[in-house]
């Protein structure tokens, strides 16, 4: 049973490694297509982001918390789940594709009350959710498909079917840059923005989510359940789950709820990017705080969600056996393990965030270091998204729900007030005051959660965990001067440097200064004794030690 999960393990890490740096290809090939600070970057990034959101706040919390557990107990029956999981399939299909379709249909007064767009971007826009929106229908069947395969124990198809989401798009790109053009010799706007553009750019992007949920249909099929469409909500489990679900579902409701605000708010800049562009000068908007999202939750998605998933399980079991040492133990040991990659990874996210906007700026210094700036805002608390994460592990493997809604409405609250007054910024300040806002709302993450958990679970070691993170960040500290110095030898600290040439001189100083603040990052946690280093590293070098 053990190699069995360790199998299953390894092939679901490996399909999202994979998947990630696709992601980043794909994100650097759609800045060199469409730019990231040009006047159809953000207007796209805007109506792309809205199918997976409109997903989770109307279907999302309904699927994870009401169904997946049902398809799990069904999974246990004489038949199989057959035909339960006929009739889940058949419901959540029917009830995808009405929301995709009122959504699609409702597109001009959706974008109207979300974005902050108007004339010739809110029309481009719409004309972009159109072709985009119907990715709510497959968003939503992926999810579901994937989770009846992995409550039959196949988990490998379910995390490798992006990496084809990943190629379709790439693909659509290069046949974006080779028949359409790229940004910097065409400077596209809404105003010379072609059809031929809108078909290969917004087509590919659905057709690669489509597929993600379509190559999901044959090892559905492969499971033998002989499944056919079946009608009717009696057996489905709603009531059995909703008393529980309930919590789920609102606390899912209010964050993309603030995630919608700040959209919002990010269209702001968007809109007025015409105004400045006019001027002579770019500012930062919707896109760039996409990009430096996705750039610095990676750690917290390769690293931290792969360590919590275990922590969780142990958490979970403690809990079982009314072991409230044992949970407090494993939370402990959990966030300080953890923090040992999370506060280095933010350590090389800020220092080296020139080069890594390099990738994704399409060939212009000026957005890479407009990008750069807003990836050094979030990457700082980058260690605080992950212990808040695990923190609210240690409620859920309880089986409470209600506390962390409780928090998520605080943390809404709080993050839209800041939100709004980022809205107040001159507009190429707003995309630095969200920025500001996402870091502020992490930290004030980590405290709440600390609050709620002293209530309900005692002293869990929150000084232990200081201590330790003291000494990491005074270890990142000495990295990141060894990796500021090496960076201004390369040429780090002026655009016209070596490493802001081009995407490989941007490469070789990533590889030789990350080098180095790894390894004086090693040498200073040995010298400030932190023993953490250790637990972190020990599964990686038996995987290592058993790989043949």
């Amino acid at each position: 049973m053990a190699p069995s999960t360790a199998r299953s393990s390894a092939v679901m890490a490996a399909g999202t490694l994979v998947s990630r740096l696709l992601g980043l290809v794909r994100t650097a090939l759609l800045a060199v297509a469409i730019g990231n600070t040009g006047l159809v970057s953000d207007v796209f990034s805007s109506a792309n982001v809205l199918p997976n959101f409109i997903y989770l706040m109307v279907a999302g919390g309904v699927f994870n918390a009401v169904l997946v557990p049902q398809i799990i107990k069904a999974s246990k029956r004489p038949d199989r789940g057959t035909d339960y999981v006929s009739r889940v399939l058949t419901l959540s299909l029917v009830l995808l594709g009405g929301i995709a379709l009122v959504a699609t249909l409702a597109a001009p007064v959706i974008l109207s009350a979300v974005l902050s767009l108007s004339g010739d971007r809110l029309t481009l826009a719409t004309t972009f959710a159109y072709w985009l929106f119907p990715q709510i229908f497959f968003y939503g069947a992926y999810a579901v498909i994937g989770q009846i395969l992995n409550a039959n124990g196949r988990f490998g198809a379910y995390m490798w079917a992006p990496v084809v989401n990943n190629i379709v798009a790439i693909a659509g790109l290069l046949v974006f840059i080779s028949f359409v053009g790229r940004e910097e010799a065409s400077s596209f706007s809404p105003e010379t923005w072609t059809t031929q553009a809108t078909v290969i750019l917004a087509g590919s992007t659905t057709l690669g989510i489509a597929l993600q949920a379509l190559v999901l249909v044959f090892p559905l099929r492969r499971l033998g359940l002989g499944l056919r469409p079946s009608f009717g909500l009696r057996g489905v489990g709603l009531r059995e789950t909703g008393h529980v679900a309930k919590w789920t579902i609102i606390t899912m409701l209010i964050g993309n709820g603030a995630y919608l605000v700040y959209t919002h708010v990010a269209t702001i800049a968007s809109d007025a990017r015409p105004a400045y562009l006019a001027r002579g000068q770019e500012i930062a908007g919707q896109l760039n705080l996409e990009t430096a999202s996705m750039l610095y939750i990676i750690p917290h998605s390769v690293i931290t969600l792969s360590l919590a998933t275990v922590l969780f399980n142990n958490m979970s079991h403690a809990y079982a056996e009314k072991n409230y040492d044992g949970v407090r133990e494993t939370l402990s040991q959990g966030l300080r393990a953890i923090g040992v990659a999370t506060v280095f990874c933010s350590a090389v996210l800020i220092v080296l965030a020139g080069p890594i906007s390099v990738w994704f700026s399409g060939g212009s210094p000026v957005s890479a270091t407009l990008q750069a700036q807003v990836l050094v805002l979030l990457a700082v608390t980058a260690p605080f998204l992950s212990a808040t994460f695990l923190m609210n592990r240690a409620f859920y493997a309880n089986e409470d729900a209600k506390t962390p809604m409780i928090m998520q409405v605080i943390l809404s609250a709080f993050g839209v007030a800041l939100a709004v007054g980022a809205a107040a910024l001159p507009a190429d300040k707003i995309i630095f005051g969200l920025a500001v806002a996402y870091s502020l709302g992490n930290i004030a993450a980590v405290v709440v959660s600390h609050i709620f958990l002293r209530r309900s679970l005692g002293d869990y070691g929150g000084a232990r965990i200081f201590d330790v993170h003291v000494r990491l960040v005074v270890a990142a500290l000495g990295a990141g001067v060894v990796g500021s110095a090496m960076l201004a030898l390369m040429g780090g600290y002026s655009t016209d440097g070596f490493a802001w040439h081009s995407v490989p001189s941007a490469t070789v100083v990533l590889v030789v200064c990350g080098a180095l603040m790894a390894v004086a990052y090693y040498l200073l946690l040995r010298v400030l004794k932190v023993t953490e280093l250790d637990a972190f590293l020990a599964p990686l070098l038996a995987k290592l030690r058993r790989t043949p």
